[in-house]
């Protein structure tokens, strides 16, 4: 598929998405399976979880405006669905939902350095970060905190 048609399908995604209350945050053609598969990665436009009944509500305008709009002439499957979890927790309500589980703090050390601290996400405050490293509770003060990450247990 040229470049020119998947900036055009990606622009019909884009404002179809748009009047819907939605945004696109990624789109992936899979050219290489039999039929080509359209990935639609959304958002809403407000913010929020989104659920698998938008995925579904959104998959027919999407859809219709890509036959609609004859730029394809071969069998696809389009797939709608939410990007998945950001491994960057950034909000309260993330801080919240991930208590207790592993994460990488990079902040900034005593020489403006930056350093990595491992250990399972305890609390966050206005003023302080906590994190559990092997049983002990360490306290990092939040401006020194420049991002907290996922990581699996593994990691």
């Amino acid at each position: 598929m040229s470049n020119r048609f998947s900036k055009d399908i990606e622009q019909i995604a884009a404002n179809t998405a748009s009047i819907e209350g939605y945004k696109v945050v990624r789109i992936n053609f899979f050219e290489h399976l039999k039929p080509m598969t359209i990935q639609v990665q959304i958002c809403l436009k407000e913010g929020g979880d989104v659920s698998l009944s938008d995925c579904a509500r959104l998959s027919k305008p999407i859809g219709e405006a890509i036959e609609h709009s004859k730029l394809l002439d071969i069998a696809y499957v389009l797939e709608i669905s939410s990007p998945g979890l950001n491994d960057i927790l950034k909000t309260d309500k993330e801080f919240e939902t991930f208590k207790g589980f592993p994460i990488e703090v990079s902040k900034k050390g005593e020489t403006d350095s930056q350093v990595i601290q491992s250990g399972l996400l305890h609390t966050r405050s206005k003023e302080h970060l906590l994190i559990n490293v092997k049983g002990k509770i360490s306290k990092i003060p939040r401006h020194h905190v420049m991002q907290v990450r996922l990581i699996s247990p593994t990691s």
